[in-house]
C-alpha cells in the first residue's frame, strides 16, 4: 500500500513540476489574479480595492509593502475573521524575529497544503533525482518546535514545525521519531536527551532539522554511543533535509560527523510560506516553487532603503542581483516584506540562493557587509584552514580602546581552533576584502584596520540563546549586527 502511494505521489510530482517549469511568468500572473480575486469581500480586499485590479501594475497601485508591525493591525482588529483571507485562520503560526517581538503569521485552511504538500515534493523529488524509494523502509526525524498548541484570539497557535506534525500523513506516522511525549519537552536540553534515547539504536533513513541543532544532536549521540561517527550507529541514513539558514559554513562539520556519503538537501521553509527546495541532488541552488499559491515580488536592495524601492515581479528579475522577497499568499499576506534576501541563479527554471537578512549587515562605516559574504568567507576558512568555526557573530568596533583606528570584532566560538590566531585573521579579513570592495577600499584607506577575533569558549552562543528563550527549534543566532547591542550580550556569558 505504501509503495503504490509513494509511485503514485512520484509520478504526480515529476508531472506537475514539468508543467509549472516552463509556464513560470504565466501561472505567476495567474496566481496573483486568483488571490485578489478569492480575496475581494475580505477586509483587505474592500480597503485596497481587489475588484479594480486587474494585472500587476494595477495591484501595485493599490496594495503598499509592509512589514509586521505595518500588517498586523488588518490581522487582529475586532476579529480575526475575513480579515485578510476568507474566513478564519486555522493556526497562527507563531514566530520571533531577530529584531522585534513574537510574530503571529496566519495559517489558512488554502496555504496549510502549501506546507504540508512542498515538504512531501521536496522529499519525493529526491527519490525521483535518486531513483529509489528505501527511505521509507526506515524511520524518519525532524529536529522541531513542540507540537503542543496555545491560542490567540481562539486561534490555535505555535510554532510551524509544530503545527506541521500534526499532519504527518497516516502512512508515515509509525516511521516518524520522536514520541508526541519528548517532542513535547519544554526545556531543549532535555529534550534532545529523550530524542537521542529514543533514536539512538533505530533504523533511522532520513532526519532534518536547522543545522546547529543536527550539530549538537550528532555530536551528544556520539558521545552517547562511544561511536566515531554518525554512520557509524546509522548505517542507513540516506538523506538529510536542512533549512532555515545558510548551509554552506556547517558542511566540513557535518562531513566529519557523518563519516561517509549522506546526501544532503536544503529547503526554504518559512512561516510564511513553504518557497523552495533543493531539486538537483549536486547543486545546492533551489527551486522557487512557482504554483503554490503563493505571487512573489522582489526589491532590489539597492534601491531597498532608498525611499524608491524597486518593486518588480518575476517577469523582470535579473540574474545575479540581490533581491528582498516580497510575498502574496493564500494565508492573506499581501506586500509582506518577509526579510530575506535573495539571488536568482536560473531563469529556466527559476532557482535561487537565500544570501541573508535584510537587517543583519554592517554598514556602520559605509561597507554594507552582508550575511552572504561573512558566510562564504567562514566556509572557505572551513574548508582550507584547518581550524572549524562553529558559531560566530560580527559587530563593529567603533573606537578602539588605545585610541586606534575602529575595525569589525568577530566573536568566534572555534570547535577547532586555528594555529596562530593573527595569520587567521588576515586570511578571513583577506577573504572578506575579496567579496567587498567597499570593506576593501576601506582598508586600504586606512579608515577602518583589519578585522579582530575575539574567541568565546565553549557553549557560550548556546548559553546566549538558552538565556533569551531562544535555544533549539527554528531559532537561529544572529551573525551580523550594525550595533554591538548582540556583541555585549554575548560577552556576558564569554567571561
Amino acid at each position: 500500500m505504501k509503495k503504490k502511494l509513494i509511485r503514485f505521489f512520484l509520478f504526480f510530482v515529476k508531472i506537475k513540476n514539468r508543467k509549472w517549469k516552463k509556464n513560470a511568468i504565466k501561472i505567476q500572473n495567474r496566481t496573483l489574479l486568483a488571490l485578489t480575486q478569492k480575496a475581494q469581500k475580505t477586509d483587505f480586499g474592500k480597503r485596497h480595492k481587489f475588484s479594480e485590479i486587474y494585472d500587476y501594475e494595477s495591484f501595485k497601485s493599490r496594495v503598499p509593502l509592509r512589514e509586521y508591525e505595518d500588517f498586523k493591525e488588518f490581522l487582529f482588529k475586532n476579529n480575526v475573521k475575513n480579515k485578510t483571507w476568507i474566513g478564519s485562520p486555522i493556526y497562527y503560526c507563531k514566530t520571533s524575529g531577530t529584531t522585534s517581538g513574537v510574530k503571529f503569521i496566519p495559517i489558512s485552511k488554502h496555504s496549510l497544503s502549501n506546507h504540508i504538500n512542498s515538504a512531501r515534493a521536496a522529499i519525493l523529488n529526491y527519490m525521483i533525482k535518486a531513483s529509489k524509494t528505501s527511505l521509507i523502509n526506515g524511520k524518519m526525524m525532524f529536529i522541531q518546535g513542540m507540537p503542543t498548541l496555545d491560542f490567540h484570539y481562539q486561534v490555535p497557535s505555535g510554532r510551524l514545525s509544530g503545527i506541521v506534525a500534526h499532519h504527518v500523513p497516516f502512512y508515515l506516522r509509525n516511521k516518524r521519531l520522536p514520541s508526541y511525549k519528548i517532542n513535547s519537552t519544554e526545556n531543549w536540553l532535555e529534550k534532545m536527551e529523550g530524542i537521542i534515547f529514543e533514536t539512538h539504536n533505530q533504523n533511522m533513513t532520513l532526519i532534518g532539522g536547522i543545522p546547529p541543532w543536527l550539530i549538537m544532536y550528532f555530536e551528544k549521540l556520539i558521545k552517547k554511543t562511544n561511536k566515531k561517527t554518525v554512520l557509524e550507529i546509522f548505517p542507513n541514513l540516506e538523506l538529510l533535509v536542512v533549512g532555515g539558514m545558510n548551509f554552506a559554513p556547517y558542511a566540513e562539520r557535518f562531513k566529519a560527523l557523518l563519516g561517509g556519503e549522506v546526501q544532503i538537501i536544503e529547503v526554504y521553509a518559512a512561516s510564511e510560506g513553504f518557497f523552495a527546495y533543493q531539486d538537483q541532488l549536486e547543486i545546492p541552488e533551489l527551486l522557487l516553487l512557482i504554483d503554490e499559491g503563493i505571487f512573489y515580488e522582489f526589491i532590489n536592495t539597492k534601491t531597498y532603503y532608498s525611499g524608491k524601492p524597486e518593486r518588480i515581479s518575476i517577469e523582470d528579475i535579473k540574474l545575479g542581483e540581490n533581491y528582498a522577497l516580497v510575498v502574496n499568499s493564500n494565508a492573506g499576506l499581501w506586500g509582506y516584506i518577509i526579510g530575506d534576501t535573495i539571488r536568482f541563479t536560473s531563469k529556466d527554471p527559476y532557482r535561487i540562493v537565500i544570501t541573508g537578512r535584510l537587517n543583519q549587515f554592517i554598514s556602520a562605516f559605509g561597507e554594507h557587509l552582508i550575511i552572504e559574504e561573512a558566510e562564504k568567507a567562514v566556509s572557505i576558512l572551513n574548508q582550507n584552514s584547518g581550524a572549524f568555526i562553529k558559531e560566530f557573530h560580527v559587530a563593529p568596533k567603533f573606537i578602539n580602546d588605545s585610541g586606534g583606528l575602529p575595525y569589525h570584532e568577530w566573536f568566534i566560538e572555534f570547535d577547532k581552533h586555528p594555529r596562530d590566531i593573527k595569520q587567521y585573521e588576515l586570511k578571513l579579513d583577506m577573504l572578506l576584502q575579496e567579496q567587498n570592495i567597499y570593506y576593501k577600499d576601506l582598508i586600504s584607506s586606512e579608515t577602518l584596520q583589519t578585522l579582530k577575533i575575539t574567541i568565546l569558549r565553549n557553549e557560550s552562543f548556546n548559553n546566549y540563546m538558552e538565556d533569551k528563550g531562544k535555544l533549539g527549534g527554528q531559532n537561529k543566532m544572529i551573525r551580523l549586527s550594525n550595533n554591538r547591542d548582540v556583541a555585549n550580550e554575548i560577552l556576558k556569558f564569554a567571561l
